[in-house]
């Protein structure tokens, strides 16, 4: 079922130890609670898929996802 209301594109970031997964999902503006900003059920499992990929170094399907940047150790 979807939610009713306005749909917006944003980018979202999903950090894990080794990488940040950037990744545009779309928020809904929901017409009841038009100052709360929400996730369909979707896009919920789309960015926990995209953090358990991160965290087994799935790197070819991350970037057929998203923007991934791997995290570097200050010197």
């Amino acid at each position: 079922m979807r939610i009713p209301g306005q749909r917006i594109k944003r980018t979202r970031l999903v950090q894990t130890e080794k990488y940040v997964v950037a990744v545009e999902v779309e928020l809904v503006i929901p017409v009841d609670a038009p100052s709360e900003p929400c996730y369909e059920s979707e896009t919920i499992q789309l960015l926990q898929e995209i953090k358990e990929h991160a965290e087994r170094d799935d790197v070819d399907w991350l970037t057929k996802t998203g923007k991934i940047y791997a995290a570097m150790e200050a010197a």
